[in-house]
C-alpha cells in the first residue's frame, strides 16, 4: 500500500534521506526505528505530503502523496509535537477536521469521550501534554483513515492510557484493515504491536523484515564450557561477553543451527534465548559503527 522508492532529500550539504526504499503492506502495523538523526521524521513528512522528495517517489496505492488532496484525505497523522490553533478546544479542532475529512465519524467521536475522559471544551493550551495527545488520537481515529502515521505516539501518556490507545488502533487494524506506520524509541512497546519492522541508519534502510522473521534469525546464547576449554577462533558470534565462566554470545541463524553448533562444543550448560527488538536494534546497528562503547567515568 505504501511504497517509498529511492527517495533522496537534501538540506543544503546534509543528506537526510539517501536513496531510501521501503514498503508497508495494507492492514499491517509497521514499526520504523533508528537512532536519532537516522531520517525517520524526514520520511514521515514525505509520507504525509509535507516535503517533496528531491528524487524518487512516495506512493500510496500507486498514487503520489505530494500535492494530492485525494490521497491526503485517506491519511491521518499524529506528530510528536501536537499542532492546534491558538485558543482552540478539542471540540473546535474536531469541527475543523470534520470539514476536511468526508469520512469523519461524529458518532464515534462522542462515544470515545468515555475513553478519553477530559473536557473537550477546554482550550487545548490548558491541557497537559498527555491530554493533548489524547485529544489528537480521539480526532485522528474518527477521521476513519486508511493510513495512520504516528511519530512517538504514546509519549507523555500514562500506562493505562497507552494501553487504551493501542487497543483502539489495533481494533481498527483488525476490523477495517487500517495501515499503521509508527516511529518510536520505545522498542519494547513496538514489539507488542508491530508485525513488520524497518531499521533506518543515516538516511537508508538497514533492514526490513517481519518481526517474527527478524527474531528467528538472531539469538542470545549463554553457555559454560568444560574446565580448560575455550571458545574456538572464528566461532561466528556477532558479540561476545563473559561473567565468570558464563559466556554470552549473540549469534545469527535459526535456533536449530545455533543449537547444533553450540552442542558440538559439549558445554556443561547452555541456554538459547530470543532477543528483544531493543537488543536486535543494538546489535544490528553495531555492525555499522554504532556499537555500544565502554565509557570510563
Amino acid at each position: 500500500m505504501i511504497e517509498v522508492k529511492n527517495v533522496v532529500k537534501r538540506f543544503g550539504d546534509f543528506t537526510a534521506l539517501d536513496g531510501l526504499s521501503l514498503g508497508v503492506e495494507k492492514g499491517s502495523v509497521y514499526g520504523l526505528v533508528g537512532p536519532n538523526g537516522a531520517g525517520k521524521s524526514t520520511i514521515i513528512r514525505h509520507l504525509t505530503g509535507v516535503y517533496r522528495p528531491d528524487s524518487g517517489s512516495i506512493l500510496i496505492d500507486g498514487s503520489p502523496v505530494y500535492e494530492n488532496p485525494a490521497v491526503k484525505k485517506r491519511i491521518a497523522y499524529i506528530p510528536d509535537d501536537i499542532f492546534f490553533f491558538l485558543q482552540a478546544s478539542t471540540r473546535d479542532m474536531m469541527r475543523f477536521y470534520k470539514g476536511i475529512y468526508p469520512a469523519f465519524d461524529l458518532d464515534r467521536y462522542e462515544k470515545l469521550g468515555r475513553v478519553f475522559e477530559f473536557d473537550d471544551r477546554r482550550s487545548m493550551r490548558q491541557l497537559s501534554k498527555g491530554m493533548q495527545k489524547q485529544a489528537a488520537f480521539r480526532i485522528a481515529v474518527c477521521m476513519r483513515p486508511e493510513v495512520l502515521i504516528l511519530d512517538e505516539p504514546v509519549d507523555g501518556l500514562d500506562p493505562v492510557m497507552r494501553r487504551q490507545v493501542w487497543s483502539v488502533i489495533l481494533n481498527d487494524v483488525a476490523e477495517y484493515g487500517t495501515t499503521v506506520l509508527v516511529s518510536s524509541h520505545n522498542l519494547r512497546e513496538l514489539e507488542d504491536v508491530c508485525d513488520h519492522v524497518g531499521i533506518m541508519h543515516r538516511g537508508r534502510l538497514l533492514l526490513q523484515r517481519a518481526l517474527s522473521e527478524l527474531q528467528d534469525n538472531i539469538a542470545k546464547v549463554q553457555l559454560v564450557l568444560p574446565e580448560g576449554k575455550e571458545l574456538p577462533q572464528n566461532f561466528g558470534a556477532v558479540h561476545q561477553s563473559s561473567s565468570g565462566r558464563i559466556l554470552t554470545l549473540i549469534m545469527r541463524g535459526d535456533s536449530g543451527e545455533i543449537s547444533a553448533k553450540v552442542s558440538a562444543l559439549n558445554p556443561v550448560f547452555f541456554d538459547l534465548v530470543p532477543l528483544t527488538l531493543e537488543e536486535i536494534f543494538i546489535y544490528e546497528l553495531g555492525g555499522v559503527d554504532y556499537a555500544l562503547r565502554d565509557i570510563l567515568l
